[in-house]
């Protein structure tokens, strides 16, 4: 039964008009909202914050305030700028709902300082799981490049040098760890499921998830490292989740494992990672994510060998915002019809 006959809704990022009215045909009752004029242009596929060459007039600014201050919700955080949401939070009590364009939108929320009573007026979601078939391919991969040695092969290649023939590892022989089974965790081990391998993955729930042939409670992380061929991170960026691969966990990994990295770079220690690295206990690691982004260009991560970097661009895809724009109708026709929205952030541990 509905609940709310429309909902005012004002575009705070870049966003075609074609994904405007895409918004307005999947849900009619939703006021869609905007001015191009008053947002940077994209540089490329979900580009969020826009050329930063962009710069509005004093006058333009006032005016973007006050599009965005109007809002009932609001399609991304105002120029993706945490300070800019707790001002418009601030000066509009009517927002009810702010859905960010980022998967891992907590972080975003969580550097706005907002306080208890603006955190339980406002709801925020995110796209979280728009982005699960990229990350998990590119998780696939990751573990493939390490199964096959490419970096051997690729070395091989520039020094033109034909070796007698040696054994690569063989996926389908794998256990798999997929430490976060959310909605790019779930995606990952549908995939590597799917690819014969056998895949175990960590909970907190304990619920069950489709093709995963083990559960593991994160109490057990670090006995559970000791069995598996390779280590899939999916965790989002939380108090909870930082340096949850630390160096204890990476002591205790059955030599030669593999680790692919795509939920969020504070979920590794890399200096323990670096360590693991030099000696041989991590074969190969594939990383989409870091710690501090961009990589510092000192970091050791860049020229180590064994090393992939990706930097943070595996889940871009031509779709995305697409896929975002439909999240965002998704939910606003559960809020207008008082039904319980996806991906909603906790606000207390802020993922």
């Amino acid at each position: 039964m509905s609940t709310t006959k429309s909902l005012r809704a004002v575009v705070a990022v870049p966003l075609s008009e074609e994904h405007c009215r895409l918004i307005e045909r999947l849900e009619p009752r939703v006021e869609v909202v905007r001015d191009a004029a008053l947002l940077p242009p994209m540089r490329g596929p979900a580009d969020w914050s826009g050329d930063p060459a962009h710069v509005r007039t004093a006058e333009e600014q006032r005016a973007f305030d006050a599009l965005v201050d109007s809002a009932e919700a609001l399609f991304g955080i105002p120029d993706v700028d945490p300070a800019a949401l707790a001002r418009t939070i601030a000066a509009n009590p009517r927002l009810r709902w702010v859905m960010t364009t980022a998967a891992g939108g907590g972080g975003q929320v969580k550097a706005a300082g907002l306080d208890r009573a603006a955190l339980d007026r406002v709801v925020f979601t995110t796209s979280a799981g728009v982005h699960g078939g990229p990350l998990a391919e590119f998780a696939v991969f990751g573990v493939l490049a390490g199964a096959k040695d490419l970096p051997r092969l690729a070395r091989q290649q520039a020094e033109k040098s034909w070796t007698d023939r040696w054994e690569m590892r063989q996926l389908d022989e794998m256990t798999v760890l997929v430490v976060g089974l959310g909605g790019i965790g779930a995606e990952c081990a549908r995939r590597f499921h799917a690819l014969g391998a056998r895949v175990w993955g960590t909970t907190r729930s304990g619920a069950p998830v489709e093709g995963v042939d083990r559960l593991i409670p994160l109490d057990d992380l670090v006995a559970a490292v000791a069995e598996v061929d390779a280590v899939v991170v999916t965790l989002p960026g939380t108090d909870q989740t930082h340096h949850l691969i630390s160096a204890e966990v990476l002591a205790a990994v059955k030599p030669g494992v593999i680790v692919a990295s795509v939920g969020r770079g504070t979920v590794i220690d890399e200096e323990a990672l670096l360590g693991a690295l030099d000696d041989g206990r991590v074969s190969f690691a594939a990383l989409d994510v870091f710690e501090v982004e961009p990589l510092p260009a000192e970091s050791p991560l860049w020229r180590h060998p064994n090393v992939l970097v990706s930097p943070h661009t595996a889940a871009l895809s031509s779709k995305e915002e697409e896929r975002i724009v439909r999240r965002f109708a998704e939910n606003a026709t559960r809020l207008l019809d008082g039904e319980p929205m996806r991906a909603v952030v906790d606000t207390v541990e802020f993922y």
